[in-house]
């Protein structure tokens, strides 16, 4: 080890003025329960300063700003190299990435076509942007490298031709005002808006529905009797141009899927869902054309490289290479760096993934390892890496691999300091930093800093109880031991979505169930088929809001696509819900909070309206919401920051000098209820306000719920952006919970333990288990050994990945 990074004084978020040394050329794990400090310290702390002394070579003017919102809050930092840091999320993977465009694998493929590809007879050479779906040059001018058109017709405009135009029968048309416009306008130009739309003769429905005219007609609206009613000039939009605008200008996630619903989707006619130009898939390199290799799993691609470069290497030795020396020396330079990338993909465990799947259909944890795989090739050296629990979504047998990239880091004379709480991984470690002993302001302290042996020796540390035991099932079970028996049965024939074809399983009610196999084994896959045949078939589909995610709105994605099969029962306890419980976000601005998702706060702001005060200056609850404009601070519009715009970097935020970030304006500050302002619940943690809102039941609930999933740290302001998909996950469980449903219900997790500490996840599993005990059946994917220790059935999908797997290997009572 060679020197130490010395931290002073640490005090970011709620770490308590910490002093640690980390040492450096060295594998450093950072733990402690969810919430207790660890990425403050590790992101916050010593990548925050890293930035923060980058920008300190910017111009004093920017400088100046940029000091009030990058700030890690740490006295002093000794012995810090330059850090990269890899988070867990999308973090920018747009609509059109993928993984060979994350891990710049792609740009090299399209150059061994565009080098040393087989062209047809006479056909010019191409340079590597014609073989990008993302180029100008590259794209089918049919679908614009998106692989599928969007089509309007008069069945997905018009779902029920029994309804007139006046009752809706144009469903692709607007609601509220500019829908009722459109229909004002038809009236005025003398069409009858009355009739069901099937008597309208097929001229009219035709123009209504098709025209490119657009006329300016002077409408005289009916409105109610005490509203003036002026004349206007209103311009028509056909419903097929408004969708087609919609689809193309908007970009609003929320407005573009709702208009994918009045189209009809087809495969490309002009590249047949190839995304690319003729000319480029006339190319062919090893008999397949660039589409058909991106389309390959890593691991099949990886081999047809390796035989061919062994091929390259024969002749360039003899010195018979056909296409010339300096040909075949290109083509082998590609070969090397291609093999040597997609390597690295296979030992990180991604061999199942292909170089063209979106970066948007990867889990999160796929996601980071395909950024470590491109740090890894980078060939840095004296650099601090900060990674964000590489192991999530990892199958226990990938993560000796995994520790063995990690040391390659070290080796080459970097540190590495992981986030992490998979204790297999902290055992293999050289050094870990314990940060405790609670969550939010019960945390903050560090609990040891030294080799790993002596985090055993911290009586004070949640952690220490795990390194060597991980699995207590008496946490999850209580007294229990066996598993519950089942109530009945739900048999699933022939699913079918993406890896898993065919695919037949007896999935028991009443229990938890635990789909269990390697990464790529094709378990997510398993959830979405299930989740769409039984909520076709048996029950009210209710997933749980997220945020409107720009980025999996892809007009090429096949979100939409419904899973086939078949479902039938036996027993009770039959499903009437299917509910989906996923990490994707819950909010993509500050606006979206804890408290709001959840629904407390609109108790909380009725409660304020009911206040002496608040009658008095006639104060409804809308004064006291952030979101509106009556309630929020005129500086900052609610969002406690404000935009410092910076000319050639990045903007940055500062808090509001008005309102000191508390979102409110002033008027509804001056409200208090138990002497309490709006600010100051939401500056509240979850356990602190479980005793400040206990007399208002709707709010105590739901706080309840919080609380039990372990979420007491958060407060109750918390923005949905600084939420990990493992909190925003448990988040919308504690809002079902909550609801205190009494209907037999179906739950779907997506690997809800990733991102927690193993207390936190005997606590969320005892959760999983009481909905079981109420009656509901559980179905969850997940890797973890509690999880899998403590379920009532085990199922395991392979035996591969990709198109090895896909298949119930096993399925049997715990």
């Amino acid at each position: 080890m060679n020197g130490l990074i010395e931290v002073r004084g640490a005090r970011l978020h709620n770490l308590r003025d910490v002093d640690v040394d980390l040492p450096r050329d060295a594998l450093v794990a950072v733990t402690g329960v969810s919430g207790s400090g660890k990425s403050s310290l590790a992101f916050g702390t010593i990548h925050g300063e890293s930035q923060r002394r980058y920008l300190d070579s910017v111009a004093p003017y920017a400088r100046r700003l940029l000091h009030t919102a990058v700030d890690p809050q740490v006295r002093d930092v000794r012995g810090l190299p330059p850090t990269v840091a890899l988070e867990q999320g999308r973090g920018g993977a747009g609509a059109r990435s993928t993984v060979g465009t994350v891990t710049t694998t792609g740009s090299t493929l399209r150059m061994l076509w565009s080098r040393c590809g087989d062209y047809p007879a006479g056909a010019p050479r191409l340079d590597s942007d014609h073989f990008s779906a993302n180029t100008a040059v590259g794209a089918c001018p049919g679908c614009g490298g998106v692989a599928v058109v969007h089509e309007p017709t008069e069945d997905s405009m018009v779902p029920d031709p029994s309804l007139s135009i006046a009752e809706g029968a144009i469903a692709a048309w607007p609601g509220a005002w500019l829908g009722k416009n459109y229909r004002d306008i038809v009236a005025t130009l003398g069409h009858d808006i009355d009739a069901p739309w099937r008597e309208l003769s097929a001229e009219t429905r035709r123009w209504i529905l098709f025209t490119d005219e657009q006329p300016v007609v002077t409408v005289v609206p009916t409105r109610d009797a005490d509203r003036i009613n002026r004349p206007y000039q209103g311009t028509f939009s056909s419903a097929a141009r408004y969708v087609r605008r919609t689809l193309a200008e908007s970009r609003s996630a929320t407005a573009r899927r709702r208009m994918l619903r009045f189209v009809q989707t087809s495969s490309c006619p002009t590249c047949e869902g190839r995304r690319l130009r003729p000319d480029a898939l006339a190319v062919r390199w090893g008999g397949l054309a660039i589409d058909e290799a991106a389309a390959l799993p890593v691991e099949e691609l990886l081999r047809r490289l390796q035989e061919r470069r062994r091929r390259v290497d024969d002749e360039h030795g003899t010195g018979t290479a056909s296409t010339g020396q300096a040909a075949a020396q290109a083509e082998r330079v590609l070969l090397e760096d291609l093999v040597g990338r997609l390597e690295l993909l296979e030992d990180l465990g991604l061999g199942h993934l292909s170089l063209g799947r979106p970066a948007t259909g990867v889990s999160a944890g796929e996601l980071q390892r395909l950024r470590l795989a491109t740090a890894l090739r980078s060939g840095l050296f004296g650099v601090v890496y900060v990674l964000d629990e590489p192991s999530a979504g990892l199958h226990p047998r990938d993560v000796d691999q995994l520790v063995a990239l990690l040391r390659a880091l070290v080796e080459a004379g970097n540190t590495v300091v992981v986030v992490e709480h998979d204790m297999a991984v902290v055992r293999r470690c050289d050094w870990v930093v314990d940060v405790g002993p609670g969550a939010g302001r019960e945390g903050g302290e560090l609990l040891c800093s030294g080799p790993v042996s002596e985090l055993a020796a911290t009586p004070a540390s949640p952690t220490a109880a795990f390194l060597d035991e991980p699995v207590h099932p008496a946490l999850v079970l209580g007294e229990r031991t066996g598993p519950r028996p089942p109530t009945g049965t739900l048999a699933l024939r022939g699913l079918h979505r993406h890896t898993v074809r065919g695919l037949d399983l007896d999935l028991p009610l009443g229990v938890v169930t635990v789909v269990n196999g390697i990464s790529g084994s094709g378990k997510t896959s398993l959830l979405d088929a299930v989740h769409d045949v039984v909520g076709a078939r048996l029950a009210t589909v209710e997933d749980l809001p997220d945020a409107a995610d720009e980025e999996n709105e892809d007009e090429g994605e096949d979100a939409d696509v419904t899973a086939l099969g078949q479902v039938g029962t036996s027993g009770t306890g039959a499903p009437r819900r299917v509910v989906r419980i996923t990490q994707r976000p819950i909010g993509r601005t500050p606006r979206s909070t804890l408290a709001t998702y959840t629904g407390l706060w609109d108790a909380v702001r009725k409660a304020f309206a009911a206040t002496p005060e608040a009658k008095a200056i006639r104060f409804g609850p809308g004064r006291f919401s952030f979101n509106t404009t009556a309630g929020q601070c005129p500086e900052c519009t609610g969002e406690g920051a404000v935009a410092i715009e910076l000319l050639f970097l990045p903007g940055a935020y500062a808090p509001c000098p008005r309102c000191r970030g508390a979102r409110f304006a002033e008027e509804s500050l001056a409200v208090t209820w138990h002497g309490h302002t709006v600010a100051d619940l939401l500056a509240m943690t979850v356990r602190e306000a479980r005793e400040a809102l206990d007399g208002i039941p709707p709010a105590a609930r739901a706080l309840a719920a919080l609380d039990a999933l372990g979420l007491g740290y958060l407060t109750l302001g918390q923005p949905a952006t600084e939420l990990s998909g493992g909190e925003a996950q448990r988040i919308k469980l504690a809002t079902e919970l909550q609801k205190q449903r009494r209907s037999a219900t179906l739950y779907l997790f997506d690997e809800p333990t990733t991102g927690l500490h193993p207390a936190d996840v005997h606590r969320l599993l005892a959760q999983l288990h009481a909905l079981a005990d109420g009656g509901h059946t559980v179905l969850l994917a997940e890797h973890d050994p509690v999880a899998v220790a403590t379920a009532d059935h085990l199922v395991e999908l392979g035996p591969g990945a990709g198109d090895a797997g896909g298949r119930v290997v096993s399925s049997a009572p715990r």
